[in-house]
């Protein structure tokens, strides 16, 4: 017997079948969402996984397509890896789970979710979210839940919960907000330049509605809850610290910590540890825990500083040095580099037509393309460690979605600019923030590349340092790698001096407290005036008027959709001729939006003539210059587009008479004919004689009136 728990949520009904599926699984949620149908489970191993200092917890999220009623494209006719799309949700899901795991808990857990039917009014990304909380809560596993997710929009001034998909493509706010019982424990947002106190506003309507939700999940959790499992805990041997103390004091810790030089600092810490592998040589079993000890002496360290000295491990007390340049490739469409200490981004921005937007096959109807793409690329020289590049993992695939989130309100529409955009991050050296940088070099690179942005963007990060009490804190403006490895919370914020177009926070404790989130949502937008007006705004302040030399041009026309197969011809035979004889690439839409595109301006223009002389209709009256492609003995016959001739009957070629037609053209010459009649069966009839073309009496005093 399985039984069913309901709630209604945002006037519609969620619910959760427990018992019903999936029963070997540690834990297993079927939920309901509208006719959104998500199978949730956690799953642990009975032991902790040897030889690691880190809890290995893994987040699945399977978009299904026959949740859509579609079969996948491809030979295998399966789905393959994530999509983009599931890694980013994945990562929405691991942000808020991750602290409320015991942090001495080394086994290996999994939270699967398997999207088996989707109402496109019903998010399955939030069902998912609620279901590996629900999942985790009612399971045998280790957990200090439980915690709930909410989704915010902003139509017409006013907070959506849940937003369907009409209220989703109006929303200027797309915010995502996950809750334990007493605070806020994980925030992700893209908004339209959206003012700071309505963004903190829409975050606690978030937290009111999650607490509700957490209310539904203790009573399914009192009903169907199993008792936690006990586990070995991998924490390290107080013992151990001490003897590490007696041999590095903390004020030696100190020293080896305290420089704005990453790999000095590294260095440091390097020698130190030989040291104390000397030291413990014949003790396996401290040996084993060794690293983790360093690790967590270094943080009481740092956080001591940070916390009671007031002093950062660099010996900056606000925001590290700032630099931009831009146009440093110079065949490249655009380019800018931004800089903030030992982290810097190189970003490069590729211009193409639309057809080059990138296609997605997702269980999403609304989103079949996009034309804005920014990736995030992280090599290992750029933190001066070597391994093979084995392609983009989650972080990277994340760290690009945020930027391109981030700028995506200030982009030019496809009418204003009929480009498909890449941006392309690549980290040249990170010291923390690199995707905060990555927003600043950007904005650089398309401001450099003509791309009409409406306004600058730029992103800072703040970090944050906890005592023993919810008042005991510190927020660090410009967090550095050491300070977020060691800190509770890295809080990044992209936007413009309007408001904020991109967050996203993760923290390593229980939740935030209000004062927290303000001061820190405060604190980057002071930074990020400074950095838009000091830093990026002398570099380059507003878009080049036009794109660079390297850079395709595109010019755009609208024609009557009905002519759209005309312009193609039978089996493209049309438009391959223009395409084979300008050298330009043609995009029609459905609508009749016409793009050409080249780097000639002349073949562009050559295009676009004949495709208008192709959609407009052949008038008589009309003087239009054409080329000969026939002679036959009564006359010649001129094309005037790829589909379209006229005829010169031998009699109107010249005002004199003609005794052949060669004596006057020949194929290939191009003539200014006159069209004097369009008969009953379409023949168009042409004259290339002088009176003819010339004006008429009454057009020159017309043309003197």
């Amino acid at each position: 017997m399985y039984k069913s728990y309901s709630m209604e949520l945002a006037g519609r009904t969620l619910t959760v079948d427990v018992g019903r599926v999936a029963k070997q699984a540690n834990g297993a949620a079927f939920m309901h969402y509208g006719d959104t149908v998500v199978l949730s489970t956690a799953t642990a191993s009975d032991k902790p996984r040897e030889g690691i200092d880190f809890f290995p917890l893994s987040v699945e999220y399977e978009e299904k397509l026959y949740a859509v009623g579609k079969i996948p494209g491809g030979f295998n006719k399966r789905e393959g890896k994530a999509s983009e799309n599931s890694v980013l949700t994945c990562r929405v899901i691991d942000r808020p789970m991750r602290p409320l795991f015991p942090k001495d808990y080394r086994n290996d857990v999994t939270l699967s979710n398997l999207v088996m039917s989707v109402d496109q009014d019903c998010s399955p990304e939030l069902t998912a979210m609620l279901g590996s909380a629900i999942a985790t809560a009612i399971s045998d596993i280790p957990f200090n839940g439980p915690c709930a997710t909410t989704q915010v929009g902003l139509v017409d001034g006013q907070f959506v919960i849940n937003p369907t998909q009409a209220q989703k493509n109006a929303s200027d706010m797309a915010l995502t907000v996950a809750s334990t019982r007493e605070k806020v424990i994980m925030i992700e947002a893209g908004a339209n330049e959206v003012a700071e106190q309505t963004m903190i506003e829409a975050i606690y309507e978030a937290h009111r509605v999650n607490q509700e939700i957490i209310k539904f999940i203790d009573t399914i959790a009192a009903e169907h809850g199993r008792p936690k499992h006990s586990y070995t805990s991998c924490a390290v041997p107080e013992e151990l610290f001490e003897a590490i103390k007696a041999i590095v004091t903390p004020k030696e810790m100190e020293v080896a910590v305290f420089t704005d030089d990453k790999q000095t600092r590294e260095e440091n810490i390097r020698q130190i540890t030989a040291k104390l592998e000397e030291a413990f040589a014949d003790n396996e079993e401290w040996l084993a825990v060794l690293g983790e000890a360093i690790y967590q002496y270094q943080k009481k360290t740092v956080r001591k500083m940070i916390l009671k000295d007031h002093k950062r491990p660099d010996g900056i007390t606000e925001i590290r040095p700032l630099a931009a340049e831009i146009d440093l490739l110079p065949r490249v469409h655009g380019s800018g580099m931004f800089t903030r200490g030992q982290t810097q981004i190189l970003n490069v921005c590729t211009l193409a037509p639309l057809s080059e937007r990138q296609k997605l096959d997702g269980i999403d109807d609304q989103e079949t393309s996009k034309r804005y793409m920014h990736h995030y690329n992280f090599p290992s020289y750029s933190v001066g460690e070597t391994k093979p590049s084995r392609g983009p993992g989650r972080r990277e695939i994340g760290h690009g979605a945020l930027a391109e989130r981030a700028l995506i309100p200030v982009l030019p529409s496809e009418e204003e600019f009929p480009y498909a955009i890449r941006t392309v991050s690549e980290t040249m050296e990170s010291n923390g923030s690199t995707s905060q940088a990555s927003i600043c070099a950007s904005t650089l690179s398309l401001m450099a590349a003509g791309v009409p942005i409406k306004t600058s963007v730029a992103g800072i990060s703040c970090g944050l340092v906890t005592g023993d009490t919810d008042d005991d804190y510190i927020v660090l403006t410009d967090i550095q790698g050491l300070e977020d490895f060691f800190g509770d919370m890295d809080f990044k914020v992209g936007g413009t001096h309007k408001g904020i177009t991109a967050i996203q926070m993760d923290i390593k404790i229980h939740g935030l407290t209000r004062p927290i989130i303000e001061e820190a949502i405060a604190k980057t937008r002071e930074a990020r005036m400074y950095i838009l007006d000091e830093v990026m705004a002398p570099v380059i302040s507003e878009p080049r008027k036009e794109v660079g030399k390297y850079a395709p041009k595109i010019e755009q026309i609208t024609i009557d959709p009905t002519k759209i197969g005309d312009v193609v011809g039978k089996q493209g035979k049309v438009i391959n001729k223009i395409i084979d004889e300008t050298g330009v690439k043609i995009d029609i839409e459905d609508d009749g939006s016409v793009n050409v595109c080249g780097t000639d301006k002349a073949m562009i223009d050559r295009a676009i003539h004949i495709i208008k002389s192709i959609v407009t209709d052949i008038e008589p009256g009309q003087i239009i210059t054409g080329k000969v492609v026939r002679i036959m003995n009564f006359g010649a016959f001129v094309e005037l587009s790829p589909n379209k001739d006229g005829m010169v009957h031998i009699s109107k070629l010249s005002d004199k008479r003609v005794a052949k037609v060669e004596d006057v053209v020949n194929i290939g010459d191009e003539v200014t004919v006159k069209v004097m009649e369009v008969d009953k069966m379409g023949r168009i009839n042409l004259s290339m004689k002088p009176g003819d073309l010339a004006p008429k009496s009454n057009d020159k005093a017309k043309d003197k009136e």
